[in-house]
């Protein structure tokens, strides 16, 4: 017998149709995790951030290019973005190296080494601070030995990357070392048999898959780099025109109660940590996307 489909019922309501950047979910409870996550958010990162700008707005447009564009504020411009970019890249290849190590061998000590790399985030930015300084000091275990080479660690702008090393390093580690782990082995076999040598499987092989990775991490360790103030204010002399971090702008103008003039700065250091994030991101993106299409095999 077949079957006979029976006709809708008169007045049945048709199924509702369902926003499409509404996903189904096994939990309920999508409208408050949803306000919360907004509220939290707005609490955290958009109030304050509203706040920076409508206190900065206080400033006529005079006022603001004076505060920040003095030649004082300008030099720590160019200290905070300098070190803060110099000791990014640097990590781009320590962490790769750190990274590398510690996914594709095995040797004594390295599950040690591996939560050595965590230090970093469970270190008080002061404590890495006093200690950089009395290691690099010219009377410190090894600035002791690089005085005499006519090389000044502490208390200069070389001082200042090697704290920003010291604290960005984790994130281009922690960023690249899962990615490694998922690599698949094959490829790299595969590449080895068909005769291409060891830079040519890491140039055509593994850094294109690592390569988005590498440039999130980069982002990150340049961003927290930027705001870093504990562990660098110690080991940076805080000279004028020479070692002072834009961070230290901000807070000596807070001293002097000049609460417009400390937002001024803050504003122009987002504006521009913002706009380089943007950047970097935009290439991350294309060089994933890019990726995605030389792996499915499009042109």
């Amino acid at each position: 017998m077949s079957a006979v489909a029976s006709p809708p019922l008169a007045g049945a309501a048709p199924p509702a149709k369902r926003s499409p950047w509404r996903q189904p979910s096994v939990l309920p409870g999508f409208g408050i995790t949803f306000g919360y996550t907004l509220l939290y958010l707005s609490l955290i990162v958009l109030i304050p951030l509203v706040a920076l700008f409508l206190k900065t707005a206080t400033l006529t447009w005079d006022q603001f290019i004076a505060a920040t564009t003095s030649a004082r504020v300008v030099a720590a411009y160019k200290v905070s973005f300098g070190a803060s970019f110099a000791a990014a890249l640097v990590n781009l290849f320590a962490g790769l190296l750190v990274a590398w190590v510690l996914v594709r061998y095995r040797f004594p000590g390295r599950r040690f080494i591996d939560a050595l790399v965590d230090l970093p985030f469970a270190l008080p930015t002061a404590v890495a601070g006093i200690a950089l300084t009395a290691l690099y000091a010219p009377n410190g275990w090894i600035g002791q030995y690089l005085t005499p080479l006519g090389i000044k660690v502490a208390f200069s702008p070389i001082g200042i990357v090697i704290a920003l090393i010291f604290i960005g390093l984790p994130f281009v580690v922690r960023t690249v070392q899962p990615v490694l782990e998922e690599a698949e082995r094959e490829l790299e076999e595969a590449s080895a048999m068909l005769g291409a040598t060891r830079w040519q499987t890491f140039r055509f092989v593994i850094f294109p898959a690592v390569l988005p990775a590498l440039l999130t991490g980069f982002s990150l360790a340049f961003a927290r780099a930027i705001g870093e103030y504990g562990s660098v204010i110690f080991i940076a002399g805080n000279l004028p025109m020479v070692s002072e971090i834009g961070p230290l702008i901000i807070i000596t103008k807070l001293e002097q109660y000049d609460y417009a003039g400390a937002t001024a700065v803050a504003t122009v250091m987002l504006g521009v940590s913002f706009v380089l994030l943007l950047v970097i991101n935009l290439l991350q993106a294309w060089q994933a996307k890019r990726s995605g299409v030389v792996a499915g095999g499009r042109k």
